[in-house]
């Protein structure tokens, strides 16, 4: 394999027989980490989704364009599709820790197969890890105990349900855990949220909305070097208000400072704010104030 190539895994036996281990279930399998085969690094992707937990310290990993240092009791969650993992050194590593892959023909049609987009952590990045305590860390290998418990019992027509039960468990403790995680660390949240308003701020004083157009939430979160979805969630727990309706409403607070200098139109006031249509500005403007910019115009004018 070419160095800047990667390997795509298809199943997860093709997975199991690389590192070595018995393969209980076509679409479902929880790895020992420490009891596989020493492994070399590789750049690849999942065709199914996978929780690893690294015990390793100093671990380190590439996630999309994120290098990262793991500490132990470190949760990553990914999904199918996703490139991980660094080129190959030529060193062998034995790995340590757990993993929990399933392939999403096992959900389909069950409520995890419903619900499985809520669970925004599979497209965090790298350096957006769930770091678990010791008593979480007994919680989750519970978990994955009691995953590998049904593997082990032979397939009926309660296994498919009663596996899923239990990877939703475990992912239901994933969001309970990074709920923690987001109040533990909320110096840092606070940081992310001042620097958030700076670059909202920023973005409406030069001239990149009339640039550039609205500033959207994918914009932000990469100028904050923070996956979109991390920082959704994020923006959402510090201020009860979805990243996008945080921009709308600096939007709207501009829009109210400008509309009341008498020389600005109303459509200059949205080119000036990254409006393609000034029809579009009175209907944001509308729907976060419930009135039209002119009747607002109108109702400060002294």
């Amino acid at each position: 394999m070419m160095k800047n190539e990667f390997l795509n895994i298809e199943t997860i036996t093709e997975y199991d027989d690389m590192l070595g281990v018995e393969t209980l279930h076509p679409q479902v399998s929880v790895i020992d980490l420490s009891k596989a085969r020493p492994m070399r690094h590789l750049r690849h992707t999942f065709s199914f989704y996978v929780v690893f937990l690294k015990d390793e310290k100093g671990c380190e990993l590439t996630y999309g364009r994120q290098r990262y240092d793991y500490q132990k009791g470190s949760v990553l969650c990914i999904a199918p599709g996703q490139v991980v993992g660094i080129e190959d050194t030529g060193e062998e590593f034995q790995p340590q820790g757990w993993a929990l892959c399933f392939h999403p023909d096992l959900i389909r049609g069950t409520n995890l197969g419903h619900s499985i987009k809520e669970y925004s952590f599979f497209s965090y990045e790298i350096n957006e890890a769930l770091h678990l305590s010791e008593r979480e860390r007994k919680v989750f290998i519970d978990c994955l105990e009691k995953i590998q418990g049904e593997l082990e019992y032979s397939i009926d027509r309660l296994s498919k349900r009663l596996i899923s039960n239990n990877i939703e468990l475990l992912l239901n403790y994933c969001l309970r855990f990074y709920e923690r995680q987001f109040v533990t660390r909320q110096e840092a949240n606070h940081d992310v949220l001042i620097r958030f308003e700076t670059l909202l701020n920023e973005y409406f004083m030069g001239d990149n909305a009339m640039q550039k157009g609205l500033p959207t939430v994918k914009y932000c979160a990469r100028e904050l070097c923070l996956s979109p979805n991390y920082f959704g969630d994020l923006i959402k727990k510090e201020t009860g208000k979805t990243a996008l309706e945080y921009i709308q409403h600096k939007i709207i607070d501009i829009a109210k400072e400008q509309l009341l200098i008498p020389t600005n139109s109303v459509s200059q006031v949205s080119y000036m704010l990254g409006f393609q249509y000034p029809q579009h500005f009175t209907r944001v403007f509308k729907k976060n104030t419930g009135i039209t910019p002119n009747e607002y115009r109108g109702k400060n004018d002294l």
